[in-house]
């Protein structure tokens, strides 16, 4: 959960959501002493607001200063300021400061002002009043709104480029798409995303039963949000489809503003400050006597918030109480110095002081992650009193995702891999990435793997290795058939052996290969209409919520073994009762964590057998999972233990396995296959089992079983690759024409196939020869077999 800290510049009081206290700063006299327009961040502790007195200011967290940075002329009323992008501006200066600011006002111009004060450029924009002006995220471009229903298109020098819109009613409000390649705009009680490229269709829908006044687009989330005359806020997706409405408030919605790391939003009306999920429900609400505020500012790091008020004080909000769990470990952010920590177990407590504000926090396997403005913190949940301390060279950490073995932080310069020692290991490095975009659905780690999810081409997903940072296999990343919404990687098991979940655009559930030797990687369907999924920490299992249902797929790796007998190795549970959008928070031991549209946990329980089985199969102890098996009596259970014995080419166990499950078929033909006199050859053939025929191929040829490997795609109708092989190692030609010609007989057909007439001609086919021939082979293969067994 979380909470806002505020202070309104008057008496300046902070305001914790659960406790009162006060601290006041030194009162400026050069504060505001009219309606506060727009405020904006220059760095995480520096803000600068313009206001109705014509001044502007300059405010610094550090000092508790205020001082008056440049005074406008007397008819110039100042109505938006926005800095221009840290990501694009920052080499300059101090890390992470902007350099220039654009602000609009009611004289129709749009002014580029130093953060000096001094006025760089000002432009004729408009007719009448401009209402906003916002930079690209790439910083590329501006784009204005004005009174006169137009929305401009400047450079970065602010030359025009374009007008995209012209209209009779005032544009309120705008911002760009997440790619700096469309407008989203206001229209009375219309919301219009506009692509900047010609002819492209705009999209448009009713948003309000009032004029909408203010709107936003998050980069990271791609979620919309809009705030009304009608007294509502909503949410929705990129293509207009509504997310969240909330309830009637007593007064206008005057503003609304996404955090960066798409997280968390706040939303501004008559003396109410609001902190909300993304999802749309609330966290905290703040009643300050403040007036109006008419804009919302976050700084870089998230972790605060300015306003601008009606009655001419700029209030600051501290977003606190923010609390982790896992397990039986809770650790919340108290202030912005300081986490409590507590065992819920015996109740126990710890509080951890830092030096620097806290700016994210992660609390998974058994460590908790702390970035702070300079350091990085990282605790053992056995020992809370000597934490590796290490120093941030880059900018501000915007997301922190943890594994058993080490963890990822995410900066203005990348990605690092880092060890609980606190040694980095890695940086993997993605041409073009954008690291303030990423998240936890489109960055993912494992013991042994990264994998992230390119913001230009959303359909490839880059994998690395953890440990070194190079890309995993020949180099060349997975690219899905559709755009990719969501990645995870699975937790446990060998590096060989791990899998990565997708969920595309289609909201399609996939499980790829993640390490492919010698071809492309295996993408395998698993279900539909995917909302949200996430891998247990312990075990190989996936949870996901489907349609109305949630689903745990107790090993998913059937898929790759036998497609029939899947459905038989799931739970379903009836998803109704978690209400509308329910998403998976994780899935940790025996318990599927679900947050409910309304913010609250709900936790469903999942049976431990499956894990005990997990177990049991990891360590090879075969016995005891047919024992456990036979104990527990279910079908699924049973059906999990078949693909896993298949997997690992267990024939016993295997075998009992899928007789307990009623598999006939599949029973007869491990029978057929532990006949088989060398280990090669089983093993080849449990490999076409599992539906892998060049896997089987692969291993016969590397044991020297040349003519089983003819026999196998001979059996299989592939000519050609039969032949193939016989050339290539001169060996059985004769057999595989006669056999060709058995085939063609039975169906009355005449030989078309070039390569097969033109080997027809100079091979003499002889039954009794190829018999003998085939007899030899064998009785070779069992002699190979009894010498290896001695």
């Amino acid at each position: 959960m979380s909470s806002f800290q505020c202070s309104s510049q008057s008496n300046l009081k902070y305001i914790n959501y659960n406790k009162h206290y006060e601290h006041t700063f030194p009162l400026d006299p050069s504060a505001h002493t009219e309606l506060v327009s727009s405020v904006g961040w220059t760095t995480a502790d520096e803000l600068y607001s313009c206001s109705d007195d014509h001044a502007i200011l300059k405010w610094s967290l550090l000092t508790n200063e205020t001082s008056q940075l440049a005074k406008l002329p007397a008819e110039v009323y100042a109505t938006d300021i926005h800095w221009f992008p840290k990501v694009v501006g920052g080499g300059k200066g101090k890390k992470g400061e902007s350099d220039v600011f654009v602000l609009t006002s009611t004289d129709g111009k749009f002014h580029l002002i130093s953060r000096l004060g001094r006025v760089e450029k000002s432009v004729e924009a408009h007719k009448g009043a401009v209402l906003s002006g916002r930079w690209s995220y790439d910083g590329t471009a501006m784009a204005t709104a004005g009174e006169d229903g137009q929305v401009r298109i400047w450079s970065r020098s602010g030359m025009l480029r374009s007008t995209i819109v012209q209209q009779g009613t005032p544009v309120y409000s705008l911002a760009w798409g997440p790619d700096s390649d469309q407008i989203l705009y206001t229209s009375g009680r219309q919301l219009i995303v506009k692509p900047l490229q010609a002819n492209a269709k705009p999209i448009q829908w009713k948003g309000h039963e009032g004029v909408i006044l203010k709107v936003d687009w998050n980069a990271v989330n791609n979620l919309i949000l809009s705030g009304g005359e009608d007294c509502r806020y909503k949410v929705w997706d990129s293509y207009g489809r509504l997310l969240f409405t909330s309830q009637v408030h007593d007064y206008p919605i005057t503003s609304v503003s996404w955090a960066p790391d798409g997280e968390l939003f706040a939303v501004g009306s008559f003396n109410t400050l609001r902190l909300c999920d993304k999802t749309g429900w609330s966290y905290a609400l703040e009643k300050p006597n403040t007036g109006s505020v008419f804009n919302i500012a976050w700084s870089s790091d998230g972790t605060q918030i300015a306003g601008a008020c009606g009655n001419g004080h700029v209030i600051f909000g501290h977003v606190i109480e923010r609390r982790l769990e896992w397990k039986n470990y809770e650790a919340t952010v108290t202030d912005r110095k300081s986490i409590q920590v507590r065992n819920v177990m015996d109740d126990a407590r710890e509080k951890l002081d830092f030096r620097d504000r806290i700016i994210k926090t992660s609390l998974a396997f058994g460590h908790l992650v702390v970035a702070t403005t300079s350091q990085c913190y990282v605790y053992s949940t056995k020992n809370w009193n000597t934490p590796m301390i290490f120093d941030l060279k880059e900018g501000t950490v915007t997301l922190i995702v943890q594994t058993e073995k080490h963890f990822a932080l995410v900066d203005s310069s990348g990605i690092q891999v880092y060890s609980y020692e606190g040694r980095m290991q890695a940086s993997p490095k993605v041409p073009g990435l954008r690291p303030d975009v990423l998240n936890v659905q489109t960055l993912s780690i494992s013991n042994d793997a990264v994998a992230i999810r390119d913001k230009k081409d959303e359909k490839v997903v880059h994998l690395f290795d953890a440990t070194s940072g190079k890309p995993l296999g020949d180099g060349k990343p997975f690219v899905h058939k559709l755009e990719v919404a969501e990645v995870a990687l699975d937790q446990c098991g060998p590096a060989p052996e791990r899998r990565l979940a997708i969920v595309d655009k289609n909201r399609d559930l996939y499980l790829a290969q993640v390490r492919a030797v010698g071809g492309a990687r295996k993408v395998i369907k698993l279900g539909t209409m995917v909302h949200s999924m996430s891998w247990n920490d312990e075990t190989n299992m996936l949870a996901a919520l489907q349609d109305t249902k949630l689903v745990v797929y107790y090993f998913p790796n059937a898929v790759y073994v036998d497609k029939d007998i899947l459905p038989k190795t799931l739970m379903e549970k009836d998803a109704t009762e978690f209400g509308k959008n329910p998403q998976i928070v994780n899935f940790l031991g025996n318990h599927v964590i679900i947050r409910r549209a309304d913010g609250s946990l709900v936790s469903t329980g999942v049976s431990p057998y499956p894990s005990m089985l997990h177990s049991y199969v990891s360590n090879s102890r075969w016995d005891d999972a047919v024992r456990l098996c036979r104990f527990v009596k279910d079908e699924a259970l049973w059906a999990c233990l078949a693909a896993m014995a298949a997997y690992a080419k267990d024939l016993n166990t295997a075998e009992v396995a899928y007789a307990a499950i009623d598999e006939v078929d599949k029973v007869q033909y491990i029978l057929h296959i532990k006949e088989i006199p060398s280990k090669e050859a089983r093993n080849a053939e449990m490999a076409l089992f599992c539906g892998s025929p060049q896997d089987a191929e692969g291993i016969l040829l590397q044991s020297g079983l040349v003519f089983r490997a003819i026999q196998m795609n001979i059996n299989l109708y592939n000519w050609d690759r039969a032949l193939e092989l016989a050339v290539k190692h001169k060996t059985h030609v004769d057999t595989v024409l006669a056999f060709r010609q058995k085939y063609l007989e039975k169906f009355g057909r005449n030989e078309k196939s070039k390569r097969f007439l033109q080997y027809a001609e100079g091979v003499e086919v002889d039954w009794q020869k190829i018999e003998a021939k085939i007899e030899m082979e064998q009785q070779k293969e069992r002699e190979k077999a009894a010498t290896t067994r001695r």
